[in-house]
């Protein structure tokens, strides 16, 4: 496939409290869940990431926007980026976060879920989960009124796919176009990033073994949206195929949590899938290399890509922060409570 990749820095065509985009978002999201980016529709993801920037730009429009709106943070994984960025995001919009750790006790265990929504509800604005079952996430969902955004489940990874996309325009301009290969296990994060990607016209191709490949159901939702904005969705086996051309080369850890028993049976299945130096000259001059992070250094990525010129994995990690605001915002209706906001509906 061609490059359409342009660098470039580009300011909002239209300012964000104007954005027909934006505007119709917060309209519609106010209140709804994020569960999956299935969830979304095209200009919603385009949305989010316009406001994201906006957000990146000026925080300080935002301080008050979520004024005493309260959110719990359910972990039954291990974090690092996913709490601090949900915890500042809505520290500094003036709103609090509570963290209740569910490593040792998973949700479901000590009650029923539905009784859990019940009585967050009665407290809670909004309810952030990283749990091990996508199921946890669409039950508590189901019973609560407070928004649930999924941080991370066994299937999707939303989040973080929304702030991948969001440094890949910050870096290109635009991801429309854009030659976007994954290379390793077809996971959660590959789900997401098949989703997003789609939105946001840019030509995915995930390069898998053969007992690892996405999930049928994601496929053929993505290829839907592909199919709509005009881009591909492409599965190959292959990395080396994979990595001709590309514009960004994207991997993540090969035994995910949970996935540790099978360690010595995943080991030498991935390591061809290994983005390494070689790997990436068959991609184009400019591509950038990304991972979802922690990483198992030198197993699925070499030191030299991950700490090399290249590499743009910190930068992603940075922007959850800001495209986790821009979701919050929309979720909770925190445009409401910007001046500027105010100002352009009656101008």
């Amino acid at each position: 496939m061609n490059s359409n990749a342009i660098i470039e820095d580009r300011e909002p065509a239209v300012p964000v409290e104007k954005d027909p985009d934006i505007l119709a978002a917060a309209a519609r999201l106010a209140g709804e869940d994020l569960c999956s980016i299935a969830d979304l529709s095209s200009a919603e993801v385009r949305a989010i990431l316009k406001l994201g920037r906006d957000v990146k730009r000026d925080p300080r429009k935002y301080r008050h926007a979520l004024d005493a709106k309260q959110m719990v943070l359910m972990f039954e994984k291990a974090s690092l980026r996913t709490r601090i960025s949900f915890e500042t995001g809505i520290n500094t919009m003036g709103g609090n976060a509570l963290f209740l750790d569910q490593t040792k006790s998973p949700l479901g265990e000590r009650e029923p879920i539905a009784d859990v929504g019940h009585n967050l509800e009665r407290w809670i604005d909004v309810i952030v989960l990283r749990t091990s079952a996508h199921d946890t996430i669409t039950e508590m969902a189901a019973n609560s009124s407070a928004p649930v955004i999924n941080a991370l489940s066994d299937f999707e990874h939303p989040c973080q796919a929304l702030a991948d996309f969001m440094t890949l325009e910050e870096h290109f301009g635009s991801a429309a176009g854009l030659n976007f290969t994954y290379v390793g296990d077809g996971n959660n994060v590959c789900h997401s990033l098949m989703l997003t990607g789609a939105h946001l016209g840019a030509n995915v191709t995930v390069a898998t073994p053969c007992s690892y490949s996405p999930d049928i159901n994601v496929v053929t939702k993505a290829q839907d949206i592909a199919h709509a904005n005009g881009c591909e969705l492409r599965l190959l086996q292959d990395p080396q195929v994979a990595a001709v051309g590309a514009d960004v080369i994207y991997t993540d850890v090969c035994v995910s949590m949970g996935f540790e028993h099978e360690a010595a049976k995943r080991e030498p299945i991935f390591r061809p899938y290994q983005v390494n130096e070689a790997l990436m000259q068959k991609a184009a001059p400019h591509a950038v290399f990304m991972h979802c992070l922690p990483a198992h250094r030198n197993s699925e990525v070499t030191d030299g890509v991950i700490d090399g010129p290249q590499s743009i994995v910190f930068d992603e990690a940075g922007n959850r922060l800001h495209a986790q605001k821009a979701v919050l915002l929309l979720l909770l209706g925190g445009l409401a409570n910007v001046e500027s906001f105010h100002v352009a509906a009656n101008s």
